[in-house]
């Protein structure tokens, strides 16, 4: 049978939480009900099948002094961090099919802390009364799913009744579907790739993508605007990505100059950390992303910008910034454990970067592919030259077809071990 993993402060909601186990073993769970309260729960209180002192030693941390210490936010951190714990090897005994919390900002804050560290695909549902506002801390790229309560999480009325009730019949759905497709995994799949795309760079990403479906791939294809890179980043950590198609790292320019669509510093680490192979483009690193042209910070006054839509302006990257970006590919890529190749577009690297077009500088562009060049030089990078546009599809198809070469070489090389 499917089990969902209740996760709840059973110090303070006790009764939500007797109520949404018997609902969900009404709609056909078997329930682990885990709690991550730091204080003693009431005598009214179900008892946990993991109780709040095991969540706590998973961390390091012995419950006792956490409140005797009497600082939620030390608290709220060491039970985070031991849920993670506690989530992850449950996972990993095939003891979870979904997870199920509900809570306000201190429960929230632990229960998707651990959610985002579970794989994408596996259920994850938050009842939150936060979530009417911004989600982005308690979802950020993974597949989180947040119902706002409406009401305090604070008893069982006609209101909390309905969305509470909702959430377990969602959680048990999900829990059973995730138990099929365990079995489904264990069968043959086709291997997948992910490739990140732009605007300005998806006459690329669709030949690219095309020629993988032909090499009998399944591509995922990620929108370079933070969230999109740092999921691929937690795919290739996940483990379930077979290669990567990195054709527009983009964010690495948001990072370096301050725009807002940075995927973070950890950007273009996950697969070389797992030996995944990848093949990597500058794909519109000539730009940095705002808002619209009255947000753009003051300190870029002067600069070379392009309004590519009423919420989007660019701003094209100069020289300085272009060799430092060039730099971070090649130190990223250097300290890759697995496979990694570069190609670099000679004739521009988005649609709005050749001749006439208004972000052609290729005096900055050399300057990049000059201090890559130089950081890669004795490294095992391989950097190829390509005397093409980026959107031109002979260079696409070159990056997919040695992306394949790769895979194939790390399967050979797997196989003979």
């Amino acid at each position: 049978m499917a089990t969902v993993v209740l996760v709840g402060t059973l110090d303070t909601k006790g009764e939500e939480y007797a109520w949404l186990r018997e609902r969900l073993r009404e709609y056909g769970s078997d329930v682990l009900l885990v709690d991550v309260g730091v204080l003693p729960p009431p005598a009214h209180a179900p008892v946990a099948d993991i109780p709040a002192d095991v969540v706590a030693r998973a961390a390091g941390h012995d419950l006792g002094s956490l409140r005797a210490a009497g600082d939620r936010g030390a608290a709220v951190a060491a039970m985070a961090d031991g849920l993670t714990r506690v989530v992850l090897d449950l996972h990993h005994q095939g003891k979870l099919h979904a997870v199920l919390a509900a809570g306000g900002s201190g429960g929230s804050a632990i229960a998707s802390q651990a959610m985002r560290a579970l794989p994408i695909g596996v259920p994850k549902v938050l009842v939150s009364t936060m979530a009417g506002g911004d989600v982005a801390p308690y979802v950020d790229s993974s597949d989180l799913t947040m119902m706002y309560s409406v009401v305090d999480i604070s008893g069982i009325n006609s209101v909390s009744s309905h969305i509470l009730g909702n959430a377990a019949a969602a959680a048990a759905g999900m829990a059973r579907r995730q138990e099929r497709s365990y079995e489904e995994l264990a069968g043959p799949r086709r291997k997948v790739v992910a490739a990140t795309m732009f605007g300005v760079t998806t006459p690329a990403v669709d030949a690219a993508r095309a020629r993988l479906a032909e090499l009998g791939y399944e591509v995922l294809v990620f929108h370079a605007t933070g969230a999109g890179g740092r999921a691929v980043e937690k795919l290739a950590a996940d483990g379930l990505l077979d290669g990567v198609l990195d054709l527009t790292t983009t964010e690495l320019a948001d990072e370096l100059v301050g725009g807002v669509l940075s995927a973070g510093p950890d950007r273009l680490t996950a697969a070389g950390a797992a030996a995944i192979p990848q093949v990597v483009a500058p794909g519109a690193l000539d730009m940095v992303n705002f808002g619209p042209a009255e947000s753009v910070p003051e300190r870029f006054a002067g600069r070379r910008f392009l309004v590519h839509n009423p919420t989007v302006t660019l701003m094209r990257t100069t020289a300085r910034e272009m060799a430092a970006l060039g730099a971070m590919l090649g130190h990223k890529l250097a300290a890759a454990r697995g496979p990694a190749e570069l190609f670099w577009p000679l004739r521009g690297l988005s649609a709005v970067d050749m001749p006439d077009a208004p972000f052609a500088d290729p005096v900055a562009d050399r300057t990049g592919l000059d201090a890559l060049r130089a950081t890669v030089c004795g490294s095992g990078v391989r950097l190829h030259e390509v005397d093409a546009h980026i959107n031109d599809g002979t260079f696409a198809v070159a990056m997919a077809d040695r992306l394949h070469q790769l895979i194939g070489e790390r399967a050979a090389s797997q196989a003979a071990r």
